[in-house]
């Protein structure tokens, strides 16, 4: 089911939001059992099938987290706990890589031996990157000692709770499971629900009438360079940047939305998003773009690898395979490694750059924060482009045409592949920039308009206008681009 749906809109979303304050009115956990059973049924909606996958993984994550705990002695971690921790990742890893990657390896056999082994065509269960890498923070944080709750239906509602299941963020049992305890919960509160629905309504907003417009100018000019068309820098840069504020505000309004419902229901999410088009370098893209994958793989694999303890060669070794397996966690292509291995060449400069600036004292210069802003951005939307394409030919030709390899402009217009005008294209680029780069986002937005004299009129009709306009343009449903992954 998707946010962007009427489904969800007028029967999903009131439905499981009365029901489950009318049952909090006699029992907690029979309203905590409720908002389980309906994230289930909304992961179910989509296909029925995957909600006994879903369930086995719980199941499955829920006993060994307990053997785990168990065989812990009060000194710490045994033997046995650590033997058991393997098993269960390489249970987890082993579902991950059957659903997500098994056509990836065979088809790359085939590849390297021509071989002509039959694919498989499993089609990937949706969010299962998102909830298998939040079960195994929870079984390592029950191996650290970290974990100490064990509730079933609050272990069940945290990996199963419908507004990050399918796309994130990837939760911590901390940030989540001890909020299913609090009474103020399961007790409706208007500021929240002010807050939660204007915050969902901008999601909304920037999903359906944003992100979705940017790809009608995006999508041609990459099925063009997948079709083998030598496309001219105005003509690439316009697919290019096209996507990059796609991407941005379509993750960016996931993001927002699975914030506001949450709030509807009293429950704080982690920020996953925070204006990445700000960065000043790469290091601080990462703090801002899906911040808790950032922060998982910084703390389950980059300090595991051992981090920045080891000398800076073994640091910057780390940082590569960091970034190349989280190419990779993003889906089944070589693109996604190549992305992935892009952006850890980016980080191992950026923290090159800054250590010989730190040995030099070399001072700041004026308008370097411009320079390196720019640079960034370029950076990133050369990364994009290996993301969004469809195998790494067509992003090298793409790329070959932002660089000017192909010509400046086609003659037969500014982007024939985009049926738009050029002025309509530059306009919505244009808008893209300013908003992402120069504008508040929407959390900001939120809390300014909390903090302002009469914030409960304002909120009431900033959230009633943007989710009237927005649902009276609901005449195409798109999925979002985090789905697939």
């Amino acid at each position: 089911m998707l946010f962007n749906s009427y489904e969800f809109v007028f029967f999903f979303l009131p439905v499981t939001f009365a029901v489950f304050f009318v049952l909090a009115r006699f029992r907690h956990r029979l309203a905590a059992f409720w908002l389980a059973a309906a994230s289930f049924f909304f992961y179910g909606w989509w296909a029925p099938r995957y909600v006994l996958l879903l369930l086995a993984s719980i199941a499955f994550n829920y006993v060994m987290g307990l053997a785990i705990a168990h065989a812990r002695s009060p000194d710490g971690a045994t033997p046995r706990a650590r033997l058991l921790l393997i098993a269960a990742l390489v249970g987890d890893l082993a579902l991950l890589g059957y659903y997500k990657y098994t056509d990836f390896f065979i088809s790359s056999v085939n590849a390297a031996t021509g071989l002509e082994w039959s694919l498989t065509h499993i089609v990937l269960p949706l969010g299962i990157s998102f909830f298998t890498f939040t079960q195994i923070a929870f079984l390592v944080d029950v191996y650290r000692g970290i974990a100490r709750e064990y509730n079933p239906i609050h272990y069940t509602l945290f990996a199963s709770y419908f507004p990050h299941l399918i796309a994130g963020p990837v939760l911590h049992h901390k940030q989540m499971m001890p909020q299913f305890d609090k009474p103020e919960t399961y007790r409706i509160d208007i500021a929240n629900i002010n807050s939660g629905m204007t915050i969902f309504a901008i999601g909304l907003f920037k999903k359906v009438i944003v992100a979705d417009q940017f790809a009608l100018y995006a999508n041609p000019v990459f099925t063009a360079a997948q079709a083998g068309a030598h496309l001219p820098f105005a003509e690439a840069w316009i697919g290019a940047l096209a996507y990059t504020f796609q991407l941005y505000f379509d993750f960016s309004a996931y993001s927002d939305m699975a914030i506001g419902l949450s709030r509807l229901f009293n429950v704080e999410l982690p920020v996953n998003f925070n204006s990445p088009y700000k960065a000043l370098n790469i290091i601080d893209f990462w703090r801002r773009w899906h911040m808790t994958l950032s922060k998982f793989l910084r703390d389950y694999l980059y300090i595991s690898l051992g981090g920045n303890r080891r000398g800076r060669t073994r640091r910057y070794v780390n940082l590569m395979l960091t970034m190349v397996l989280g190419g990779l966690w993003h889906g089944a292509n070589w693109t996604f490694v190549l992305w992935g291995t892009l952006h850890g060449l980016y980080l191992v400069v950026n923290h090159a750059w800054q250590a010989l600036r730190e040995a030099l004292a070399l001072p700041k210069i004026r308008g370097s924060g411009f320079i390196a802003g720019a640079i960034t951005f370029v950076a990133v939307v050369v990364a994009w482009v290996v993301f969004r394409a469809n195998d790494i030919s067509s992003a090298w030709s793409l790329i070959q045409g932002m660089a000017g390899w192909n010509g400046f402009r086609s003659p037969a217009g500014l982007a024939p592949h985009v049926a738009a005008s050029g002025a309509v294209v530059m306009a919505w680029l244009a808008g893209g920039i300013a908003v992402s780069k120069m504008l508040p986002n929407s959390l900001e937005i939120a809390a300014a308009l909390e903090n302002w004299r009469y914030r409960g009129r304002a909120l009431g009709f900033a959230a009633g206008a943007l989710f009237v306009y927005v649902v009276l343009n609901f005449n195409r449903i798109t999925t979002f681009i985090y789905f697939q992954f």
